[in-house]
């Protein structure tokens, strides 16, 4: 995914992967999630939804600055998530 995310933004010339319109829902039920979720954090990718809830191993502190800094979010209803995505 981020592979091809950082490949459509050499093809279209943008200078930020977060410029191309790509929603990244990653849900907790697997612990690879976390790798998935470093290596966006890493690549400079903002606006990740998480869920059904936030990680609980986040303190009150690092899920501050993850959404201050990142825009993490969480992810809601189906209705909601599409409405949030502009679908």
């Amino acid at each position: 995914m981020a592979l091809i995310a950082l490949k459509l933004k050499e093809v279209f010339g943008l200078n930020d992967v977060n410029d191309l319109p790509i929603v990244y829902n990653i849900s907790w039920y697997e612990q690879k999630a976390v790798i998935v979720l470093l290596a966006l954090l890493y690549l400079g990718v903002k606006n990740i939804h998480l869920g059904p809830t936030l990680p609980a191993f986040l303190s009150p502190n690092v899920a501050k600055v993850l959404v201050d800094s990142f825009g993490i979010a969480g992810i809601t209803t189906v209705d909601e998530d599409m409405r949030i995505f502009g679908l």
